[in-house]
């Protein structure tokens, strides 16, 4: 099944900040995950391997690199053995990259935060309003993120507009 994110990625001066925020709120905390994503190389949209403690996951999402909240539409399986999987992918279509991140994840109803930590690129946020756990309109989810986006107090120069795959491929 398909579903639909509204997402926002930011640089992040002030992770306490926004930590001390979902905690003062009653955020759920899911945990501390330490996750590495593999990209693959493929046609069209992003594919990637998913490796933490908390979240192992095959990712396929068709996002455009817009700057400020943007749709994203994806499909997510739960993998049981991520090693031989991530052989077969690599074999099949080649690595492209690796992230590895320190990720921090709360959940307030349908919005998923993440406090990222990512190997040599830096502290980020992000925040996911989505409709795989409510029945939400597109515009909705993107009134969620823009609410969020206030009261993290989170500048237009903040928000980024590429995954961490590209970021760290632009580094080379």
């Amino acid at each position: 099944m398909q579903f639909i994110n509204v997402e926002i990625k930011a640089r992040c001066n002030h992770p306490e900040k926004i930590r001390a925020y979902l905690q003062s709120h009653q955020a759920e905390y899911i945990g501390l995950d330490f996750q590495t994503d593999t990209y693959y190389k493929v046609a069209k949209g992003r594919l990637k391997l998913r490796e933490g403690n908390i979240e192992n996951n095959l990712i396929y999402y068709e996002r455009n690199n817009d700057t400020g909240p943007k749709d994203s539409h994806f499909q997510l399986i739960k993998i049981e053995d991520a090693k031989n999987l991530k052989e077969v992918l690599a074999k099949t279509n080649g690595i492209k990259t690796v992230i590895n991140k320190k990720r921090e994840i709360y959940y307030i109803d349908n919005v998923k935060f993440h406090i990222d930590e990512v190997t040599n690129l830096g502290s980020f946020v992000e925040i996911e309003a989505g409709n795989m756990l409510a029945d939400f309109s597109k515009e909705q989810l993107k009134g969620q993120c823009e609410q969020y986006l206030q009261l993290f107090e989170i500048q237009e120069s903040d928000l980024i507009n590429i995954s961490y795959s590209d970021m760290l491929l632009n580094l080379s």
